[in-house]
């Protein structure tokens, strides 16, 4: 009887049935609805070990060893990735009814594993994959997380309760958050809260200095690139900051030292929430919140001409204002002590304390540089104590004190001497000019003393 694949298909779709079974390497095998091999590919001739030439024509069963292919024509039902021993060895197979208007009117037949332990083998490499992606997702996600929370920030006063309140509340939306504050308030600090403290904490959380990528660099960097797309482009491309960011949150650092030319594609993706790699005409969706942050005027630079209004408006949804520490000098004494232990602790360091007078100069000062400048200046008064454990006035700079430091250029013997002349005339103020007394208060005879006072030339010798 004549085959389906023979009398029913054109010339031309034979030819091409043809050459993809005897082009792959797969092992392949039709039958038609007597079980007589019709077609068989090269390899699993090979794999067989027959001629091809001598297995068409004949039934599946002279040439495979115990095939089901016989059982698929009859019953009409697939037989999906079971195992069958050819040759000693246990083999994974599928076989699929080949069927025309309801009837079954042959058969296909595919060894998927020539032995079930290439099965084992393609299972542990697999694992193996798995296991080293996990890895690296791990990796990237400790390298790339939030590192503080609401509870890491310092501060108990009335404005700092507050803008705490204010971030568990605002972290629990999906909306772009802007965080303005001058230099050194610590705006990072607030950005790693929110998304510490939002549903995407256990994503990544990127962040970028807008300020330190070179604009001709920016747009691969945050988007990435397709491989070709310009010269010392990587081999297959590379994602970008935003791809690496999806589901988590992206903080946009020195948001007002964006170039203009990024603004835009900025801008773009806020409303489409789609990026495109350079070197790609295909846009692709990415799901990551925005926090940006500034201590510049972005007010101002949009009167400018410097900040586009409509990036603006986009991304002051929600506006956290970080007050200065001037403005919340009743959390120095708070911060010094957490940044004084901080600086302790790293430096395997005994515990240091903040004497009360320094804490009133602390108080007093303005701070414009402020958290940052006060971690400065308590980490400098640290370095200065020596063996002492406890910050003093004179360890605090000048510009906190009002007061110059002093510094002796005088010997050590005149030191020495200029010290001893002091402790003898306080001794004898205090004892009233009584030698004896003196002299006992100084562990020193009656004759020492009067030979000191003599070299001093203190009070008289009688």
């Amino acid at each position: 009887m004549e085959s389906y694949i023979k009398t029913e298909g054109s010339r031309s779709s034979t030819w091409f049935l043809d050459s993809i079974i005897h082009s792959t390497n797969e092992l392949v095998v039709i039958v038609n609805e007597k079980g007589i091999i019709e077609e068989i590919s090269d390899a699993y001739s090979d794999f067989l070990g027959v001629k091809r030439e001598y297995a068409l024509g004949k039934n599946v069963s002279e040439i495979i060893e115990n095939t089901r292919l016989l059982d698929v024509i009859e019953t009409g039902v697939a037989d999906i990735e079971s195992t069958q021993r050819i040759n000693g060895k246990n083999m994974i197979a599928t076989r699929i009814p080949i069927k025309k208007d309801g009837r079954t009117v042959g058969a296909f037949g595919r060894v998927l594993f020539k032995d079930v332990d290439d099965l084992k083998k393609l299972y542990e490499k697999i694992n193996r994959m798995k296991t080293e992606l996990n890895l690296y997702k791990s990796r990237f996600l400790k390298l790339n997380s939030a590192k503080y929370s609401v509870e890491s920030i310092i501060g108990s006063s009335r404005n700092m309760r507050q803008l705490k309140n204010s971030i568990k509340i605002v972290a629990k939306t999906n909306s772009n958050v802007l965080i303005l504050g001058e230099s050194g308030t610590g705006k990072e600090l607030f950005a790693h809260a929110v998304h510490s403290a939002s549903k995407r904490s256990s994503k990544p959380f990127i962040c970028i200095n807008c300020g330190s990528i070179p604009e001709e660099l920016m747009e691969s960097e945050l988007f990435g690139y397709e491989e070709g797309a310009f010269t010392g482009a990587k081999k297959g491309g590379k994602i970008g900051l935003f791809q690496a960011a999806d589901q988590g949150t992206i903080f946009l650092d020195e948001i007002g030292d964006l170039p203009m030319s990024m603004q835009v594609k900025i801008l773009r993706f806020l409303q489409d929430r789609e990026i495109q790699k350079v070197g790609s005409s295909v846009r692709e969706p990415v799901d990551v919140r925005i926090v940006a942050a500034t201590n510049r005027n972005l007010e101002e630079m949009v009167a400018g001409g410097q900040f586009r209004s409509d990036l603006y408006y986009r991304l002051n949804v929600i506006t956290i204002k970080v007050p200065p520490l001037r403005e919340r000098k009743d959390d120095i004494p708070e911060l010094s002590e957490f940044l004084v232990d901080k600086f302790t602790v790293k430096e395997d360091m005994e515990k240091k304390n903040i004497s009360d007078r320094t804490m009133e100069y602390l108080k007093l000062y303005d701070w414009p540089g402020n958290v940052r400048e006060l971690e400065n200046v308590l980490e400098r008064a640290i370095n200065f104590l020596g063996s002492d454990t406890v910050i003093l006035p004179e360890h605090l700079p000048e510009t906190l004190t009002g007061r110059k430091q002093s510094f002796s250029s005088k010997t050590l013997k005149e030191i020495t001497e200029e010290v001893e002349m002091n402790a003898i005339m306080n001794s004898l103020i205090y004892h009233k000019s009584n030698k004896t007394d003196t002299a006992n208060a100084l562990g020193i005879s009656r004759t020492s003393l009067y030979e000191k006072m003599k070299k001093y030339g203190i009070g008289d010798e009688n």
